[in-house]
C-alpha cells in the first residue's frame, strides 16, 4: 500500500470512528482518566499502564487514538483551557478586577489544573508542545485582566499609556506565589490587600503629570 493510501486510509478510519458513540465513550473515559491521574500524582508518577487499568480501556486502543503518552497528555491539558467565562463588565476597573481575583483565587483552590500546571511548566522548559500549553493556561488567566484594563482606558480611568501587562502581573503575581510556592491561604483580606494596592496605584499615576510621567 502506497504512503498516500494509507494515510487517506487512516483519515477515513478516523472519520468513521468519529461517528461511533462507543468510540467517543472510551476517548472520553481516558482523557477524564488521564486528568484525574495527573492530579493525583502529577506527570512523572503517569503511565498508560496507570490510564488503560484506571479508564478500563485496552492499551491497544489508547495507542490507536494517541502514539505515545505525550500526545495523551497534551490533548488532555488542551481541555483545560476550554469553556472560559466571559471576562466580567461591572461597570468599574475596581469591580472588574475583584470579580476576576476572586474567581481565579477560587479556581486555584478547586480546579484541577492548579494542581496540574506545575507539571507542565517542568516539561515546558523543554517541550514545545508542552510550552503551548502553559502559553495557553497563562492567557487565560491574564485574558479578563487585560480586558478590564482595556476598558478602564476608554473609560479614563486609568492612562492609555500605562503597561497593562505588568499590572496583570502584579495582580495574578501573588495569587500564583501563594498557590504553588508558599502554599498560604488565599482568602478574602488577601485579594482586598492586592486588589486596593494597584487601584490605587493606578489612580495615583493617572493624576501624576504628564511631564512627570515622560522624564521617568
Amino acid at each position: 500500500m502506497s504512503k498516500t493510501s494509507s494515510v487517506e486510509r487512516r483519515g477515513t478510519l478516523a472519520r468513521e470512528e468519529s461517528l461511533d458513540p462507543r468510540v467517543l465513550v472510551s476517548r472520553e473515559r481516558v482523557l477524564t482518566t488521564t486528568l484525574d491521574l495527573l492530579t493525583e500524582a502529577g506527570l512523572d508518577e503517569l503511565t498508560i499502564d496507570d490510564i488503560s487499568r484506571r479508564s478500563g480501556v485496552a492499551k491497544t486502543t489508547i495507542y490507536r487514538h494517541w502514539p505515545n503518552r505525550s500526545s495523551l497528555v497534551i490533548d488532555a491539558c488542551s481541555r483545560m483551557t476550554e469553556g472560559a467565562a466571559a471576562p466580567p463588565d461591572t461597570g468599574s476597573l475596581e469591580g472588574d478586577v475583584r470579580a476576576i481575583l476572586t474567581n481565579i483565587a477560587d479556581l486555584l483552590r478547586t480546579a484541577r489544573w492548579s494542581s496540574i500546571v506545575p507539571s507542565i511548566v517542568d516539561v515546558a522548559e523543554h517541550d514545545p508542545a508542552f510550552a503551548e500549553i502553559h502559553s495557553r493556561i497563562q492567557h487565560g488567566h491574564a485574558a479578563p485582566l487585560r480586558s478590564a484594563l482595556d476598558r478602564a482606558a476608554l473609560r479614563g480611568e486609568i492612562r492609555s499609556t500605562t503597561d497593562r501587562d505588568a499590572i496583570t502581573a502584579a495582580l495574578l503575581g501573588p495569587l500564583f506565589y501563594r498557590r504553588w510556592f508558599s502554599r498560604e491561604q488565599i482568602d478574602a483580606k488577601f485579594l482586598e490587600t492586592i486588589i486596593r494596592s494597584a487601584i490605587a496605584d493606578l489612580r495615583r499615576d493617572r493624576r501624576r503629570p504628564k511631564r512627570e510621567q515622560s522624564r521617568q
